[in-house]
């Protein structure tokens, strides 16, 4: 057999609503968990305040005003031979405070009119439900996923919005990055998963994480289900942050470490690809008395309600190393993370690793046995505007280049089936974790900064005539 790109490869770019759309209260649209983040910076953690505060600068409150500006962005998406548009449906514009009966009616006509102009220029919609943007009323009084609750509000959304678009959308993701919580030390991305706003210190943070995740893997799974049932050809997939975990030596302690931290990472994707949390998760939470609300029907429902796919983003492995302080290798987040000598790493510091791709290809055809799509995937970096308004950003295109490369050797050579390769923030938007616009994806400049100062003006980079060629040629020419 001989293993190529499909013709019908989906090359496109990936975004999410909340960092770009902006018209944070327009159309009816209620708060969302990242409606009430500051601005941080590099090293600067954004700030999850109590509500909207006035002295308090909050950029995905207008982000790029993509929803005034779809039409004139989708254009260019076209112009670029984009094959899909991946976003998100924002849920707080559908149901304002999360747990209403009846949608809001000028949400849903924003998504057909956005979803029109897709198919216009052909360009085939995949849609996250859930793109850490849950409406905030749903954590003011319910503490986000902590309760069992969300379960039914969150299908409730998924119900209406696959019913509304069954004939629009064909691919679509339940929860984004559902396994960032696996450093839950981490209040941003405590808050962004499942919005649970917790104090640092709060002794329950790892125990809630579990519960919490548990019940967005009951309402994914419910939610596939659902969707299959409104349209058999729907493709549901799930979508997890992609980041192997390498050992910092060849000492024994080191690989089963770095095999340990992978299990805490990606037990997420075998329940909703297998339907079953695996056994080495069910020995560690029992261990440790965590997650004590499972029923018998939750179980039925995660084997009923698998994913026809694994959507995952990519952007650097990682480096783990054993402590001696730790013998049962228990593994959360930065704690046990190393520098890796043979990388170079970005402006934020993120290693630059282009085999870690090809790895992670094969390492999910390995677990999982079913399609793959990249549906994130970049360098944030600064960009500079010439005089004559030229972007020339050749480390983007070196970055992604030999990305692309890494994805079409697993193609050819590994025959790792992958279906799509989604860049992130094909368009500069905020950066979900600092807030910043110069920490830019895109292929197409937006003159925005920092403070939410700017013209607004789009200006395509040198970047945006490569990956059009990289389209047209289906991957052939990568320049």
């Amino acid at each position: 057999m001989k293993f190529s790109i499909p013709k019908d490869f989906l090359w496109g770019g990936a975004v999410a609503a909340h960092q770009l759309e902006g018209a944070w209260q327009e159309g009816g649209k209620g708060p969302s968990i990242a409606d009430v983040m500051t601005a941080g910076a590099n090293g600067v953690s954004r700030q999850i305040t109590k509500g909207i505060q006035a002295d308090k600068y909050y950029p995905n409150h207008e982000a790029i005003d993509f929803y005034h500006h779809y039409p004139e962005d989708i254009k260019l998406f076209a112009e670029m031979g984009f094959k899909c548009f991946r976003t998100s449906i924002a849920w707080a514009r559908i149901f304002p405070r999360g747990d209403e009966a009846e949608p809001n009616e000028a949400g849903l006509h924003f998504y057909d009119k956005l979803f029109a102009e897709c198919h216009k220029y052909g360009i085939e919609p995949v849609i996250t439900l859930s793109h850490f943007e849950i409406p905030y009323h749903l954590v003011e009084k319910y503490g986000g996923w902590r309760d069992r609750q969300l379960i039914d509000f969150f299908v409730h959304f998924a119900t209406v919005v696959f019913k509304r678009y069954r004939h629009q959308v064909k691919y679509w993701m339940t929860f984004n990055e559902i396994n960032n919580q696996t450093d839950y030390t981490e209040r941003f991305l405590m808050a962004t998963d499942s919005g649970l706003v917790l104090d640092d210190d709060d002794p329950q943070r790892e125990a809630l994480m579990y519960q919490a995740a548990h019940y967005e893997l009951v309402a994914s799974a419910l939610a596939v289900k659902v969707g299959h049932q409104i349209n058999p050809n729907f493709e549901i997939g799930c979508m997890i942050n992609m980041t192997p975990l390498y050992p910092a030596t060849s000492k024994p302690v080191d690989i089963f470490q770095a095999q340990k931290a992978m299990q805490r990472r990606y037990w997420f994707a075998d329940v909703q690809a297998l339907g079953t949390y695996p056994r080495h998760m069910e020995a560690f939470l029992a261990a440790n008395n965590l997650r004590d609300d499972i029923t018998a029907e939750d179980r039925i429902t995660l084997r009923e309600g698998t994913v026809d796919y694994i959507g995952f983003s990519y952007y650097n492995s990682m480096t783990v190393a054993a402590q001696k302080d730790n013998p049962e290798f228990h593994f959360v987040g930065p704690e046990a993370i190393q520098e890796n000598p043979y990388l170079k790493a970005s402006d934020w510091g993120w290693p630059i690793d282009p085999l870690g791709l090809r790895f992670a290809l094969n390492w999910l055809e390995d677990h999982y046995h079913k399609p793959l799509m990249i549906v994130e995937n970049g360098l944030g970096a600064k960009d500079e505007v010439t005089a004559d308004k030229q972007i020339h950003d050749d480390y983007r295109i070196a970055y992604l280049k030999a990305h692309i490369q890494a994805m079409e050797d697993a193609i050819e050579k590994d025959g790792v089936p992958v279906i799509g390769y989604t860049p992130w923030g094909c368009i500069d938007l905020v950066s979900a974790g600092t807030g910043q616009m110069s920490k830019r994806y895109g292929f197409i400049y937006v003159d925005r900064d920092d403070q939410g100062n700017g013209t607004g003006k789009r200006l395509k980079k040198d970047s945006f005539y490569w990956y059009q060629k990289v389209i047209k040629t289906n991957g052939q020419d990568l320049g």
